[in-house]
């Protein structure tokens, strides 16, 4: 074992740790494989802030870490604002330990003399990013793991626009963490500092949400919908803004509609997998529901199953419904072209984004993966207007008034869509496959490699750095066109072996782009121990009636090119 992890274990069996910690770090010497991976490293922000396991050690959630990591941003906050009393809002999931974690953040923030708005009960995420800018706070924190196992939580930051941290302040707050020491970390609150919110704010959002997100022209009351929270936040604003919206049919699956961080009906609280819907699936088929939707833990990533040609559910990808509610939003039209509009996405994300803004002579820009560089588009982009963005991880945002992603709105976008489609004999999904017809199909296919521990860690360098070294020379047959490595920010032109600057920040991504519009991305995880791959094909299709056969023929073209690279 090396020295450096056993004299921080050694560090934190002393004051000013209380003497539960202590405790336990003796009970972990037990186990050294444990204790090597509690303390071998600290944690850090990835592209959704700080993610762990709860439990004692620099890398593990608990007070201490969550505790250092507020102090130094108490710290950079306070060298920022310097000429006025800045102001927090922090809000916390279903997860265990956040409501106790969530009082401990309030109160080292208030002992740094900041005001901290404090909810007084776990709500939505995307109601804490309204928050920020509802509030004029500098700043506010989730803690939330999302759709992470029952033994994570989490510490999310967003700077005064409500959007995550993005650089320089990301870089800057980490240098403010890592000049702290445990020893500074200020405890003792100003309790007159401490505010709680809660109906007030929720109205507010909801309002918002309703004001933004209702805009198609269906019946609403004929839309029977089935929706799941997952035992989440989801459950205190998505029945409220739905039946506000004027949708009278709303069915809840009561069994996952208590709060607990322990998501007892589900392997994962991920609406990404396709079992957490089961219990809500088997509900709309016994009611014959036209929709479905789930919600991830804290609320801002959103899973739907709408009706198929063959009146079955069918669960959508997130390109899938991403591509088809900017559709909608753009077919609405509501913005000029003197606005210069703009709709965003992720590198990683379906081209077809690209595809349906130019369809409507919308600009679409690409970020890297996360909601934050999005949110940042919104900011060096003041001139234009943002119309909404997604990403492929079952993430959107309607508009701009929300600057992360936003289940709340997007399901009630999404039963707006229904509610249309169905005023006109149709569905969500024949109107997506229309619009297949019109630019083309596109068919994606994520794969995570899950890898854990230090050992795990080292796996996945070694997988990015082989295909680094030795790249793919075709997919499928097709030549490789383009390599983008946006570690070093750089597009490389194979056939003529010129080298393009990317103008985006650098970050761990490798996509491999071929003649026939083929891409494939792979990307380790920055907040599970993961490695991904993102595959992204396409073919045109003539007809509605010819979808079934063509999105078959591309499935078994992502087969191949999944067995051709070893994933």
């Amino acid at each position: 074992m090396s020295i450096a992890y056993l004299d921080h274990a050694a560090a934190w069996e002393k004051s000013p740790f209380d003497q539960q910690t202590q405790q336990e770090v003796s009970v972990l010497r037990n186990n050294p494989e444990q204790l090597e991976d509690a303390f071998y490293k600290n944690l850090a922000f990835g592209t959704g802030g700080m993610r762990g396991i709860m439990g004692v050690g620099t890398n593990r959630v608990n007070k201490y870490t969550f505790g250092r990591t507020t102090q130094g941003l108490s710290n950079y906050i306070n060298t920022q604002f310097p000429n006025q009393t800045p102001r927090v809002v922090i809000g916390f999931d279903c997860r265990h330990n956040s409501k106790e974690l969530a009082q401990i953040v309030a109160d080292i923030f208030s002992a740094n003399g900041i005001d901290v708005f404090l909810f007084s009960d776990l709500r939505a995420t995307p109601e804490v990013s309204f928050a920020v800018r509802h509030l004029k706070c500098q700043c506010g924190i989730v803690l939330t793991a999302s759709h992470n196992p029952p033994e994570y939580n989490g510490y999310k930051v967003y700077w005064q626009d409500g959007g995550q941290i993005v650089p320089p302040h990301d870089n800057n707050i980490i240098n403010a963490i890592e000049n702290c020491t445990y020893e500074d970390i200020k405890f003792k609150a100003q309790n007159n500092r401490i505010k709680l919110i809660d109906q007030e704010i929720d109205r507010a959002f909801q309002d918002a949400s309703v004001a933004i997100g209702r805009i198609g022209s269906g019946n609403r009351e004929s839309v029977k919908i089935v929706f799941t929270s997952l035992h989440g936040t989801s459950i205190t604003a998505i029945p409220q803004v739905l039946k506000a919206a004027g949708y009278t049919q709303v069915s809840i699956i009561e069994e996952q509609a208590t709060p607990d961080g322990d998501f007892p009906t589900v392997a994962s609280p991920n609406p990404e997998e396709p079992d957490a819907l089961k219990l809500a699936i088997k509900k709309a088929e016994e009611i014959d529901a036209d929709i479905v939707i789930g919600t991830d833990p804290d609320a801002d990533r959103l899973g739907i199953a709408v009706r198929n040609e063959n009146n079955e559910l069918e669960l959508l990808n997130g390109n899938q419904t991403m591509v088809a509610m900017t559709q909608f939003i753009l077919s609405k039209g509501g913005y000029t072209q003197k606005e210069n509009p703009f709709v965003g996405s992720t590198i990683v994300s379906t081209p077809m984004m690209e595809a349906v803004a130019k369809h409507h002579n919308v600009s679409c820009k690409l970020g890297l993966t996360g909601f934050k560089w999005i949110a940042k588009m919104i900011e060096d982009f003041p001139n234009q207007r943002c119309l909404g963005g997604g990403e492929e991880s079952f993430g959107f945002m309607v508009g701009d008034f929300v600057r992360d992603k936003d289940a709340v709105t997007a399901a009630l976008l999404a039963c707006e869509v229904v509610a249309e489609a169905k005023a006109k004999n149709s569905t969500f999904l024949e109107g997506l496959i229309e619009l297949y017809v019109a630019l083309g199909l596109y068919q994606e296919r994520l794969v995570s490699l899950v890898k854990k521990g230090k050992s795990g860690a080292e796996e996945i360098v070694q997988i990015m750095d082989q295909f680094r070294n030795n790249p793919p020379k075709t997919l499928d047959g097709s030549t490789i066109s383009h390599i983008e490595d946006y570690n070093i920010a750089t597009r490389l032109v194979v056939q003529s072996q010129e080298k393009e600057m990317i103008p985006l920040p650098k970050a761990n991504v490798l996509i491999f782009k071929a003649i026939d519009g083929t891409t494939v991305a792979a990307r380790p995880s920055g907040t599970e121990p993961k490695i991904k791959f993102y595959v992204s094909v396409n073919a045109p299709l003539e007809t509605t009636q010819g979808y079934r056969a063509k999105k078959e023929v591309l499935e078994q073209k992502i087969n191949r090119i999944l067995a051709e690279l070893g994933i």
